[in-house]
């Protein structure tokens, strides 16, 4: 009878542990998010905006009103993005979970984001955790990779995304949803994955002579093979974020009050379109009212007057309230709340980049045409119908495969960057020297422009040893914002 009735008394707990356990479960709390969801952040954190403190360091512009910012470059800690691809991890686990085949949508674009994110992050800061990383609570102090290491692991993400995208093309599951940029449309993401490893394969123009990651003969073959490599056709198939009314663009009508008048145009971006009597000036900027003063016209190239990031900001903002600077055009970026849209990563510099690399001999081509394609993309982006008459500026014109040549690609990259593809301007400059940037003691760091960003507080506090051995390892124990990391020597 004992025995009995324990046996009874064991089956009620189980069934109570059981039933608790059911009861335990919040209905109102999901377990899981669908696959699509999660792509749909992850996508939308890829833009890095416009008009922003990027956009000033990019020297396109400037703030003259210190109340809401300035335009030092006294560097602090950078902003990693690992909580983001944690989940492209969680993207992928998901879209497994809901019965996607190990090759998936999810899984190549998971490659992509990958190699996009770790990118702008190692051209932040240098050496990255990429081996030992995102394995959750396995490895908790991740080491860390060398600069060389994160790269050659970011080309092989790409190669592999490319190859994972041509085959679900061909044969195998295109279902995806969720993406805000192609419509779920693989074969224009295949075209970025491409676009996007050129751009890596740029950046590393300092390092071709290594034998490990064969930058020009990697270059050529991608541009060799359209088949196995399709590029973006034209600017239509640029990665572009499209604002909207829930959304809004940067600039729109709710802050015209805040802004307008206490940011000013730049001299470095300015100044160039001034040089080559560039159209776009007229689009994106207004005269200064004190030129119009004088007697110029709103169609004068010198009407148009940009202040030096380096100037004293005092000194900046009054020569400000009396006329002398131009603002950005009030009609096109105040207009409206969707304003223009952002590129991630776009046609136009596709362009400049494939010129840059015929033009140091890397591949095979025209480098003319590619640059003159860059400039089209560009002017068209700006409502400019006909180039022709500014490519055939003696400025202009292509100099050839040649430094002069070379350094009209980059001034165009440069103005084809505004206000987009976040810090992509600054790390064309910090790689070539192209354009002059401006400094003085409005951008404070003693007069120079920083190479880098600080490692984030946190990895001291939570990976300190492997930090600190990373930093000696690159800059001989000085987390420094002058540094210069690897990329780059």
């Amino acid at each position: 009878m004992k025995k009995y009735i324990l046996s009874i008394l064991i089956i009620s707990l189980l069934a109570s542990c059981s039933d608790y356990q059911t009861l335990e479960k919040n209905p109102n709390l999901p377990t899981s998010v669908p696959s699509s969801i999660i792509l749909r952040d992850v996508l939308s954190k890829m833009n890095d905006g416009a008009w922003n403190t990027m956009m000033r360091n990019n020297q396109f512009y400037c703030s003259n009103y210190n109340y809401y910012d300035n335009n030092e470059y006294n560097w602090g800690n950078a902003s990693l993005q690992f909580t983001t691809l944690k989940n492209v991890v969680k993207m992928e686990e998901e879209a497994k979970n809901s019965g996607a085949k190990e090759l998936n949508p999810y899984s190549a674009l998971g490659k992509f984001l990958r190699a996009y994110y770790y990118t702008n992050m190692t051209l932040r800061v240098g050496d990255l955790p990429v081996k030992d990383a995102l394995q959750g609570l396995t490895i908790d102090k991740p080491k860390y990779d060398t600069q060389k290491e994160v790269f050659v692991q970011i080309l092989k993400w790409l190669e592999d995304s490319n190859n994972d995208l041509a085959q679900l093309i061909t044969t195998g599951d295109r279902t995806l949803d969720g993406d805000i940029y192609y419509g779920n449309d693989l074969r224009k993401w295949q075209k970025s994955v491409n676009s996007l490893r050129l751009r890596v394969l740029i950046h590393l123009s300092k390092r071709t002579d290594d034998t490990d990651l064969k930058v020009k003969a990697d270059f050529a073959n991608v541009l060799g093979n359209p088949t196995k490599y399709p590029l973006m056709s034209d600017l239509s198939e640029s990665l572009q974020y499209v604002w909207s009314t829930n959304n809004k663009y940067p600039r729109n009508p709710d802050n015209l009050g805040n802004n307008a008048t206490r940011e000013n145009m730049a001299k470095t971006y300015i100044d160039l379109l001034k040089n080559f009597k560039d159209p776009r000036l007229f689009v994106v900027a207004e005269p200064a009212e004190a030129q119009l003063a004088k007697g110029l016209k709103a169609t004068d190239f010198d009407a148009y007057v940009g202040a030096s990031s380096g100037e004293d900001l005092a000194d900046m903002s009054s020569k400000a309230g009396l006329g002398q600077y131009s603002f950005q055009s009030r009609k096109r970026y105040y207009s409206s709340y969707t304003g223009e849209n952002t590129f991630v990563i776009s046609y136009p510099e596709m362009c400049f980049n494939i010129a840059e690399a015929i033009n140091q001999g890397w591949a095979t081509g025209n480098a003319q045409d590619w640059y003159e394609k860059g400039v089209k993309a560009s002017m068209s982006f700006y409502g400019i119908a006909d180039a022709t008459a500014y490519l055939a500026q003696t400025s202009v014109k292509y100099a050839g495969n040649n430094a002069t040549g070379l350094t009209q690609i980059l001034n165009q990259k440069y103005l084809a960057f505004f206000q987009n593809s976040g810090y992509e301007a600054y790390y064309n400059w910090r790689r070539t020297g192209v354009p002059t940037f401006l400094v003085g003691p409005g951008t404070a760091n003693g007069t120079k422009i920083p190479l880098r960003y600080l490692y984030p507080s946190s990895e001291s506090s939570t990976n300190l040893e492997n930090l600190t051995t990373s930093i000696a390892r690159q800059f001989g124990g000085s987390d420094n914002i002058n540094a210069s990391m690897w990329l780059i020597k």
